[in-house]
């Protein structure tokens, strides 16, 4: 899922809605550029920070690949309305002025994917870990109680 739309547009805790006209003819940043002005500019490549989600009996766990990127350039936040965001700068490099840059692949900027969590996500328990450059958030899971039902006796 790219900032702007998402891989698949069947997923239904994305909170991005499909825009057929997105995109045309070269505006991909265009809705979030209105948002956060000064972000399009400084996106690149890394703004595809690609996201895992699993679902496990105990818990929802979120997996990024965030090579190169310091711990302390990245922040996990819990929204209202169940929102989880994930976002964070990778920088560039300092180019010296004696140094002859023959090729540059590796994409710096900012990233930032949102998901909408489902009800049975514990949002006060979320667990943050970074490790190796692999971003690991954990939501624990609750049980969802289903609504109690009464029998009514029928008189007459």
């Amino acid at each position: 899922m790219s900032i702007v739309r998402r891989s698949n547009i069947f997923d239904p805790f994305s909170l991005d809605v499909f825009d057929p006209f997105q995109g045309f003819p070269f505006d991909a940043f265009r809705s979030l550029a209105e948002r956060q002005p000064g972000f399009a500019d400084e996106t690149s490549a890394f703004a595809n920070t690609r996201i895992d989600w699993k679902e496990t009996p105990e818990a929802h766990v979120f997996q990024a690949d965030l090579p190169g990127v310091k711990k302390e350039e990245v922040k996990v936040e819990v929204e209202e309305g169940r929102v989880l965001q994930i976002s964070g700068e990778r920088t560039k490099e300092q180019e010296e002025k004696k140094d002859k840059w023959h090729r540059v692949e590796r994409s710096s900027g900012k990233f930032l994917r949102r998901f909408r969590l489902p009800e049975n996500a514990k949002v006060d328990q979320v667990n943050a870990k970074m490790e190796n450059g692999v971003l690991t958030v954990t939501i624990p899971k609750e049980e969802v109680k289903k609504p109690e039902v009464k029998s009514i006796e029928i008189s007459g």
